[in-house]
Order: structure tokens, then C-alpha cells, then sequence
């Protein structure tokens, strides 16, 4: 039986960087979503919803589509992508020696049938000064992420530590991804996928 073909509904390096990582083989094809939350929405529900739709938009036949969104809750607040080196810079002197929460929703679906789940991973920052917030920034790798940092690259240096699943922050919980591949009947086999309850000598 030949796996179906993967589609990853997101534009994201980080999440090609973590299935190509597992082996998977997959087309990128990003969705076109209107990411605004909705009135009285909170993270945990809001990411859920986008990884839904972004999903259901890249679903066809004999495909399974991924859908992924990724969200930064800070007290009330949810911080989304800074749109500038300084807006980025305000983010992180936020973030300093703070506890946030990082919510990623993750969605499989086919042409007839979508499930999805939410991980939550608590991040803390260790206390940063005004010029190593500016000095990060300047670097433009915060630019394209929710919160202002990759905890992959240079974003590494400003975590203290971090409860939950690291890919979590990444923006794949990758334990989540396969516990919906096996919903759908694949399990992972190191590198490809095969019919769940398949014997790996099979």
C-alpha cells in the first residue's frame, strides 16, 4: 500500500527543516489563511483553528495536508511577528526574564475527514539588557517568527530553559504529528511511512 502524499500548508522553513530531518518526502504548498484571531479567542484555540483551516485549504485526494500555526502567549497578551528590527527589539525587552508559552495547533486532513490537536511548551527568557535585545533584532532572524526569536539559531543564546516539546517552539510538535499520521492509519518507520500495525520486516 503506497503512502499518501504529504502536503505541508505553510511556507515555513523551520517545519520543511524538521520533516525533511524525519525523512519524510512532502510538497510545500502554503495556504493563503486570514490569520487574525477572532474576538475573544484565545491562543490555544486560535492556533488550533488556523492549523484547521490551513489544513482543509491543501487537502486533496490521495494527499494528506499539514497545517501548522504557531502562537506566543505572554500574560494576556498573544505576540504574533514583529514587522520590524525595532518592533522586535520591544518584543524581546517584553520577553526578558519572563516565562511565555508557546501554542502550536497541527492539523492532518483529507478531502473528507480533518484531526487536529494543540501543544503547549513554556519558555523562559534569561534577563536581557536594551542593546542585546537591539543587537539580535539587527540580525533579522526574529523577523519572520511569532515572539521575536528561533530557538534553533542565534535565539538559542536568549532561552533559559524551556518545559514541553522543544520542536514544539520549532513550530512542528513532531511527537503530535505522528500520534495524527497513526489517526489516519501510517506510522512512522524511520524515514518513510508505512501501514500502521505493519510489522517493519513486512
Amino acid at each position: 500500500m503506497r503512502p499518501p502524499r504529504l502536503i505541508l500548508a505553510s511556507g515555513s522553513p523551520r517545519r520543511r527543516q524538521l520533516l525533511q530531518q524525519l525523512g519524510l518526502a512532502f510538497e510545500v504548498r502554503p495556504s493563503d489563511v486570514d490569520e487574525r484571531l477572532l474576538a475573544g479567542e484565545g491562543p490555544a484555540e486560535a492556533a488550533k483553528r488556523l492549523a484547521r483551516t490551513k489544513a482543509e485549504h491543501g487537502a486533496e485526494a490521495g494527499c494528506l495536508a499539514l497545517g501548522c500555526d504557531t502562537l506566543v502567549a505572554h500574560g494576556d497578551a498573544v505576540l504574533g511577528k514583529p514587522s520590524s528590527a525595532r518592533g522586535a527589539a520591544a518584543m524581546l525587552e517584553r520577553l526578558s526574564g519572563e516565562e511565555h508559552t508557546v501554542y502550536t495547533g497541527i492539523a492532518l486532513a483529507s478531502p473528507d475527514r480533518v484531526e487536529s490537536a494543540v501543544e503547549a511548551t513554556r519558555v523562559w527568557f534569561r534577563r536581557l539588557s536594551a542593546s542585546e535585545c537591539a543587537e539580535y533584532a539587527a540580525t533579522g532572524e526574529p523577523l519572520d517568527k511569532a515572539g521575536a526569536y528561533g530557538i534553533q539559531g542565534f535565539g538559542a543564546a536568549i532561552v533559559d530553559r524551556i518545559e514541553g516539546d522543544y520542536f514544539n517552539v520549532m513550530g512542528l510538535p513532531i511527537r503530535r504529528l505522528l500520534q495524527l499520521l497513526e489517526g489516519f492509519g501510517w506510522r512512522y518507520a524511520f524515514g518513510s511511512l508505512r501501514p500502521a500495525g505493519r510489522a517493519a520486516d513486512d
